[in-house]
């Protein structure tokens, strides 16, 4: 019994990591060029990215969920996993912009002042000088955030998805132990949080210059 409850519940892990991969990149990738646009956009561009984030971070997230889901799915026809996961990158999106505008606020303003005197236009500077080492400094919030988007991917359960949380929900269902089959999802969703930690763990130690170690 315990054998085939957790082959079961195992298997949502694919589509729990398939979920948090389409999720996580994609969030950067919007967070990061919004990120950008703040700092370097001008006044606008710079209120809108604050408006844009403030009303992401204050909707609760499985609110938003639905209401990107349906967006979506009903401008493209697109499974609910694909849909979810979009979703999901969307809402990230906005607590990966505030990490990444932190970052790039951590590197002294004197350096892009030197890029430019030197020659470098302000977006070579932007690309070669500043973002490198935003990058760096946004590597411990940013494993956070993986965590956080990682063990957000059980809200796509909402939509039918078949993750670890679905499946674990079906089996306590039909097998009338919720413990047994809640908490294997649980030591699942463990493992997965703290192997992506270590991983991150030992890319900062890795990109960590010499003079922090």
């Amino acid at each position: 019994m315990l054998q085939n409850l957790i082959t079961y519940i195992g298997n949502g892990t694919i589509v729990t990591v398939g979920v948090t991969l389409v999720a996580l990149p994609m969030g950067m990738v919007l967070g990061l060029t919004f990120g950008l646009l703040y700092i370097y956009g001008g006044k606008w561009l710079s209120r809108l990215m604050t408006a844009y984030s403030t009303l992401m971070r204050g909707v609760p997230q499985i609110v938003l969920l639905f209401i990107l889901y349906f967006i979506i799915a009903g401008s493209i026809n697109i499974s609910p996993f694909w849909a979810g996961s979009i979703a999901l990158g969307v809402i990230s999106s906005a607590y990966q912009m505030e990490i990444f505008r932190g970052a790039l606020l951590s590197v002294g303003g004197g350096q892009m002042m030197a890029a430019r005197a030197v020659g470098l236009s302000r977006w070579r500077a932007i690309r070669y000088i500043v973002l490198p080492q935003a990058l760096r400094l946004a590597i411990p919030p940013w494993s956070n955030e993986a965590s956080i988007v990682l063990k957000d991917s059980s809200l796509v359960y909402a939509l039918g998805v078949p993750e670890i949380l679905r499946r674990a929900q079906q089996l306590s269902a039909t097998s009338q132990q919720p413990f047994l089959a809640f908490g294997t999802a649980a030591v699942i969703y463990f493992i997965l949080v703290f192997t992506t930690n270590r991983l991150l763990d030992y890319l900062e130690q890795r990109t960590r210059l010499p003079a922090q170690l």
